[in-house]
């Protein structure tokens, strides 16, 4: 098989069993339904195991070619074509074993669902199409159509219970913001199509580059121009402060959305965008300074965030903005490499925390609230054991993958020496006690301490908590009730929801120590992610400095991260196990602050009543002002009551009587006389 033909099917095959599921999901059922979408996926899995392979042995060359050329105009082609590098190789194993995990997990998941099993299927296998068409292209066309594919797909999957309020609100909430970053994204990719040697394919634009270093647009640097408007679109995309607002509310899809949007796939893309523009970067160190400093702000603030939510979702959620922040920071200095390796071990154990949440709600019958949990760990042993291990790995523990990962971005934040990076250091180092805090604050909620839903009235008690999403809420589909009665008890999850967590477990663990000396000291992102050393001389710093997997363990013995980390869970540990009455009172002291965190810093207050009422008052003005006063009013009916008026005055002279149209003639002759001789007289 040559390598098209292989590529073809590794990015066609999640389409064909969305097309089954989604257009012949009756006809099949339900079984077939998901039959076709997971061996689709898995078909695309394996393979994308066998290029990754051949990357890793030196054994499988880069391919760029274009498939088909959509159309050509004015001299440039838009085609459709595959660039398939170590970068390409390793997002699409990332991308297809972690949507494979979620597809399984969502036979058990989605199980009592009445009504949209097989719609949901579809809708996550076109959601890995359009990732697979994002991350293979070789051009800004097919980039942006898997870019505004996997939008488009989030945003069914958001509202995928499109009867509540709440899930519609989420859904076009995360289109509309998207839509702000597309934009920036778009004028991006029209600076290049104008200034870049008019083609849109990478090879051609990234040859070009000398030619445009130096060139002025609008008074400033093209470069720096072209390389913001683009991280603009990753902002959206990425979440990234201020364009963060919709990632929270997107726990309103199912939870299987939440681990495949959140954990590898969608919120990645722009990271892997700025990655694969790193030659473009480069020459921008104003740019990277922006991308750092927005890196770290994202990185800090959200972390506060996640400290005070109650649903366990949510968590999660202001976790991954937290982390995405972190990988932000490190495209920011130069290290896309560290980026990419965070990316992938996130994808990880992001996706186990997710999935090991789903079946605690499962277990506690729809219910989200943490409030109603606790020593969960004596019914769900796996959810528990996983769920611990995805904790460990995320506040990156020595040993475990998402210490290799976040300890070289805070040593390379470190060594960097861009304007904002002493501010960029100190909060990803303050993220550490942050991150370390509130994730454990969950798993001792949840999982420790006394079964609080023995003493939860849940008639009382449901709508106690404006902010405690339940799932199932307003769906007429659902005859869940919600939460367990008082004498329940939770029960282990089923073997397709736990089957996931143990697999999802094992890299969550060990891809880290395996893969961090290829990734990032090896050759494995040679001539694929450049790096201009002499001025960015981060990784080279990071290179002289490493000393194999347990020189890092013993390095982190003495420096901070290793003890902020131990402080967040003591912390945690302290305030909800050994002195569970006081956060209740510390934030009764912090009200103020606890105000601001629990209104999310007041962002969505400003957005929704300045841009949204604000758009709203200008479309009105609009309407009102420039469409009916001045163009219907003023120019339209004006114009033919003008008209009017001077023919009506014009009718008066039509007497019909021949004596006056007489006089007017003598009078006429007389005006033209006159002028004769005046002429005649004044020349």
């Amino acid at each position: 098989m040559n390598d098209m033909t292989l590529y073809l099917i590794i990015a066609l095959t999640p389409l064909v069993g969305c097309l089954l599921a989604g257009l012949f999901g009756n006809q099949i059922g339900r079984r077939g339904a998901h039959t076709a979408t997971i061996s689709g996926v898995a078909i695309s899995a394996l393979l994308s195991a066998y290029v990754l392979y051949g990357f890793a042995t030196g054994t499988r060359a880069k391919f760029d070619e274009n498939v088909y050329t959509w159309l050509s105009m004015g001299g440039v082609d838009f085609s459709v074509g595959f660039l398939v590098d170590s970068l390409t190789a390793m997002m699409m194993v990332v991308v297809t074993s972690v949507s494979l995990m979620v597809h399984i997990y969502t036979i058990g998941y989605m199980h009592d669902e009445k009504t949209g099993y097989q719609r949901f299927f579809s809708y996550i296998s076109l959601f890995t199409f359009s990732m697979l068409m994002l991350i293979m292209s070789n051009n800004f066309i097919q980039l942006f159509f898997g870019w505004e594919a996997v939008g488009l797909v989030s945003y069914l999957l958001i509202g995928f219970y499109f009867k509540r309020d709440s899930a519609i609100f989420a859904n076009l909430k995360a289109f509309l913001v998207n839509r702000v970053g597309d934009f920036g994204f778009l004028l991006g990719i029209g600076l290049v199509l104008g200034y870049f040697g008019g083609s849109l394919r990478y090879a051609d634009v990234f040859a070009y580059l000398p030619n445009v270093v130096g060139m002025q647009f609008l008074g400033t640097d093209l470069i720096t121009v072209t390389c913001l408007l683009l991280f603009v679109g990753a902002m959206g995309k990425s979440a990234q402060f201020p364009l963060h607002v919709w990632l929270p509310d997107s726990m309103e899809g199912p939870t299987p959305i939440s681990a495949l949007i959140h954990a590898a796939t969608m919120v990645t893309a722009g990271l892997f965008m700025v990655s694969r523009m790193s030659p473009m970067y480069e020459l921008s160190t104003t740019a990277l300074s922006v991308i750092m400093i927005i890196g770290a702000i994202t990185a800090l603030f959200m972390g506060f965030l996640g400290t005070i939510q109650n649903d366990i979702k949510r968590v999660i959620a202001y976790s991954t903005l937290s982390q995405l922040g972190y990988m932000t920071v490190a495209l920011g200095v130069s290290a896309y490499s560290i980026a990419m390796f965070h990316v992938m071990t996130h994808a990880f154990f992001k996706a186990l925390l997710f999935l090991a949440a789903g079946s605690v709600i499962i277990g506690m019958h729809h219910d989200q609230d943490m409030r109603h949990m606790g020593n969960l760990r004596k019914y769900m042993p796996i959810t528990w054991i996983t769920m611990l291990l995805g904790n460990l790995s995320l506040i990156g523990t020595p040993l475990f993958s998402g210490f290799y990962s976040k300890d070289s971005i805070i040593e390379a934040v470190k060594f960097s020496n861009l304007t904002g990076s002493g501010f960029a250091y100190f909060a990803v180092l303050a993220s550490v006690f942050v991150t370390a805090f509130y994730a454990f604050r969950q798993y001792f909620i949840v999982f420790h301490g006394k079964e609080r839903w023995r003493e939860t009235d849940h008639s009382a008690h449901h709508h106690a908590d404006e902010h405690a999403h339940h799932e199932h809420d307003a769906d007429d589909n659902h005859d869940h009730h919600h939460g367990l009665s008082p004498n329940d008890n939770p029960h282990e999850s089923p073997w397709v929801v736990t089957f996931p967590l143990i697999f999802l477990a094992i890299p969550s663990v060990l891809v880290g120590a395996l893969t961090i000396e290829p990734l990032l000291y090896g050759d494995f992102f040679k001539d694929v992610i450049y790096v201009n050393h002499e001025a960015h001389p981060v990784m080279s710093h990071m290179a002289e400095h490493y000393h194999g997997i347990f020189g890092m363990v013993t390095h982190s013995l003495v420096s901070p991260v290793l003890y902020l980390a131990i402080a967040g869970v003591v912390a945690a540990w302290f305030l909800y196990v050994k002195a569970p009455h006081l956060p209740a009172k510390i934030q009764a002291a912090c009200k103020p602050i606890y105000t601001l965190l629990d209104n999310k810093y007041y962002l969505d207050t400003l957005y929704f009543n300045v841009f949204a009422k604000g758009s709203r008052a200008l479309g009105n003005f609009f309407w009102k002002v420039g469409d009916t006063m001045i163009i219907d009013n003023g120019i339209v009916n004006n114009s033919a009551k003008l008209v009017g008026n001077i023919a009506a005055q014009v009718r008066k002279a039509q007497t019909g009587f021949i004596y006056t149209y007489a006089a007017v003639m003598v009078a006429g002759v007389l005006v033209l006389i006159v002028a004769f001789f005046w002429n005649l007289w004044f020349k």
